[in-house]
């Protein structure tokens, strides 16, 4: 019998031989796995029918239909075949899928149910959920075969990967012709303008740990310091060992000493409160904890954290705007300004589809390319 590995390894590649051949006849069920897989809002649909499917193939004698092992007979363990086998294999061929095991999204958390069509499971867009539950009744009743609907699903996949890289490939190259063509390059302003557009942008809570990541690299050799590796979005500082969202070192030495952590809100004292506990459980000593917002800062909590020095024992509290902090970088280090902004558009691009969407990335090439032509694009 085949392992789990060996049977997406295989099914990868008779997707990849015909990606124009659909691997079911059923029209309708062609444009089910289309519609789950090619849902923004939810890529954890994707996921879902990766795990089931897959472990129907692995294990012919289960009940598609029962992913949570406290079923009893012919009931497996969905998030175990989706956090042992369906995390590596997305990564390895960067399939747009969340990074994260389905199985712990609101809509299939603490379940321990039949997944037939008469379930609601709550989650959003209630379609992709709806489409998913009749997709295993498909293979439950044998109308389809899972291995079909497997191959049908990285097909899909695949179609939408290799879309989402043409995109960017031809925005990068527009851009890249403007470039060529235009010899002035953005004034610090401009770059703090269109930042300040992207960050307007749906779904951008990761782009402010980008945004300070970007200035710390393009001024590594001024500074002398540098930002560790970052996280996972969505991993915890409890799961990583990380004090925060963006830890800064000297530029030769491993002791943190400044940390950043990035809120798309407003800071609270409750927020400081949490940052001291963690200051306090430190057996080395940081400079700086500053929080990065992009909402107002209150005064009154401000003035907390300000007062926090001397019982600190010398470690400075700080809580900075996002776009202020930006303005006050470009202009201190104005001849490292188009360092950063390549900079913070390479880290753009490289955030996994579950970090920064598709459609955040593209947004991003465009402003720029409408910034650095002058036209109205960036405003649309």
């Amino acid at each position: 019998m085949s392992t789990p590995k060996e049977i997406l390894e295989t099914t990868f590649k008779r997707a990849v031989f015909d990606l124009l051949k659909p691997a079911v006849s059923d029209q309708k069920v062609v444009n089910q796995v289309e519609l789950v897989v090619r849902n923004e809002r939810n890529r954890a649909g994707a996921r879902l029918l990766l795990a089931c499917a897959l472990a129907k193939v692995h294990k012919p004698e289960i009940d598609i239909r029962k992913p949570y092992d406290k079923l009893g007979e012919n009931a497996y363990s969905g998030r175990a075949y989706d956090e042992n086998f369906i995390t590596t294999f997305i990564t390895q061929h960067k399939l747009p899928c969340n990074s994260t095991t389905a199985f712990l999204t609101p809509a299939l958390r603490a379940k321990n149910i039949v997944l037939t069509q008469e379930v609601d499971l709550d989650g959003n867009p209630p379609i992709v959920y709806r489409t998913f539950l009749a997709l295993l009744a498909e293979v439950a009743d044998n109308k389809i075969s899972a291995e079909n609907l497997l191959i049908e699903t990285i097909r899909w996949l695949i179609i939408v990967r290799e879309e989402n890289q043409k995109r960017l490939s031809d925005l990068l190259t527009a851009l890249r012709t403007n470039q060529i063509e235009e010899a002035l390059p953005l004034s610090s302003e401009a770059i703090v303008n269109l930042i300040g557009q992207h960050l307007a942008c749906p779904q951008s809570s990761r782009l402010p740990v980008l945004i300070v990541t970007a200035a710390y690299q393009a001024a590594l050799e001024l500074l002398k310091e540098k930002a560790l590796p970052l996280q996972a979005h969505n991993a915890a500082d409890e799961q990583t060992g990380a004090l925060g969202d963006l830890e800064i070192t000297l530029l030769n030495e491993s002791k943190v000493i400044t940390c950043y952590e990035m809120k798309m809100k407003r800071i609270t004292i409750d927020d400081i409160n949490r940052a001291l506990q963690k200051i306090g459980s430190l057996e080395m000593k940081i400079d700086n904890y500053i929080f990065i917002t992009t909402d107002e800062i209150e005064a009154s909590v401000k003035s907390y954290a300000d007062s926090l020095y001397a019982t600190t024992a010398g470690v400075e509290v700080a809580i900075l705007d996002c776009l202020g902090f930006l303005c006050n970088f470009l202009h201190l280090f104005h001849r490292s300004r188009v360092r950063f902004l390549d900079g913070y558009q390479e880290l753009v691009l490289a955030e996994p589809e579950s970090a920064v969407r598709q459609s955040l990335k593209e947004s991003f090439l465009t402003l720029r390319r409408a910034a650095e032509t002058g036209t109205t694009e960036a405003s649309e």
